[in-house]
């Protein structure tokens, strides 16, 4: 049942309109000033409000842009009541945000399609929005990577077996069930860190001041940037033996925070990618002005097409949701790498090898 609020000073004319639209089945709340009438409509959120214009205290006109004032009553269709007809009267009624506006006296079928004309506005408005924010989610939904989900899944699931069976879970499965909720929930976070820094690459690399600023910055000390890290990952992966190392000294045209990056998220890649007790090479070298790093791996390869989903014309949308076997690491650090000049290719030979080349150049400029 829709609520209207009837704001009008005159009792005789107020209870009549009251009379007839409770008669039509609406709910109504009357109000014999404008400050009670202000009050009832923030307090209520009527679907519609009627009010009189010429009333003592707040007239009509002070009490539509009061109304305006709150977010909550601002959008509540509104129809000014008044004696007055001059097109001044209505020009000010309809500037000030007015809906429809009704002479007296006014018909009882002049009032009821008035008021049908406005309560069918907002339903349409309603379902239109509706209508977008379904699309919205939607598209929210689909561009969110898998990767993304998996994490919150194994999260819930820990928490609801948890919750649902806890009396009969013993200490040692306790512990092993938090101890996998707390990793997902790590995992999580690194994924949604990588989510926004590619999204702020995306908008970093549309402003050509800001990336010529970003190339002036140099690492002067790329072999213990690259030796450090490559400890770091490997470690939590409880796969040190694993790591070789060959690097040289060199200085590069890259801040070092984001060559760290692309280090540690290839370096990420190799070992998630790849198994236990097999090598991972790490190698860096200078020739022909131009600094090269490699990074090997021996495990499952990548196919024709998740190579393919590193391509540098993909929609942004589009990369996030086919990336999703990779995560972002690899597509992340791509982007980075063409942020200053560098180029990244990728070789690998499915269920076999994977070498991932980082090059950018050091000629003085």
């Amino acid at each position: 049942m829709d609520r209207i609020l009837v704001i009008e000073d005159e009792l005789a004319v107020r209870s009549n309109i009251m009379k007839m639209l409770r008669f039509e089945n609406f709910e109504i709340i009357g109000a014999e000033n404008g400050e009670v009438g202000l009050k009832l409509a923030d307090e209520q959120l009527p679907e519609l409000i009627l009010c009189d214009i010429m009333m003592p205290g707040l007239d009509g006109y002070e009490v539509r842009r009061r109304l305006c004032e709150n977010s909550a009553t601002a959008i509540i269709p509104f129809i000014f009541l008044t004696a007055k007809a001059d097109r001044a009267d209505v020009r000010r009624g309809m500037v000030s945000g007015a809906d429809d506006y009704l002479t007296k006296p006014f018909t009882r079928t002049e009032l009821l399609e008035a008021i049908s004309a406005r309560l069918d506005k907002r339903a349409t408005i309603g379902s239109q929005f509706q209508e977008k924010l379904n699309l919205l989610l939607k598209g929210i939904t689909e561009s969110v990577p898998t990767s993304l989900l998996q994490p919150i899944n194994q999260i819930q699931d820990v928490l609801k077996t948890l919750n649902q069976d806890y009396a009969n879970l013993d200490l040692p499965t306790v512990t092993a069930m938090t101890d996998e909720a707390y990793a997902s929930s790590i995992r999580l976070e690194r994924l949604l860190q990588n989510f926004l820094f590619y999204a702020l690459l995306e908008n970093t690399s549309k402003n050509l001041e800001i990336v010529d600023w970003l190339k002036h910055y140099r690492t002067n000390s790329t072999e213990q940037l690259i030796e450090d890290l490559s400890k770091i990952v490997a470690r939590a992966y409880g796969r040190e033996k694993d790591l070789s190392l060959q690097l040289n000294e060199s200085e590069v045209p890259i801040l070092a925070a984001n060559l760290a990056k692309i280090v540690e998220e290839l370096l990420d890649n190799a070992f998630k990618f790849s198994f236990s007790n097999t090598p991972i090479y790490v190698e860096t070298a200078v020739s022909h002005d131009q600094f090269n790093l490699w990074i090997t791996n021996t495990g499952q390869g990548l196919t024709v097409e998740e190579i393919e989903n590193l391509k540098v014309d993909m929609p942004f949308e589009q990369r996030l949701h086919r990336t999703d076997s990779l995560g972002l690491g690899i597509a992340l650090a791509k982007r980075l790498t063409e942020l200053y000049g560098g180029v990244l290719t990728l070789v690998s030979v499915p269920n076999q090898e994977t070498t991932v080349c980082v090059s950018f150049p050091i000629s003085n400029r």
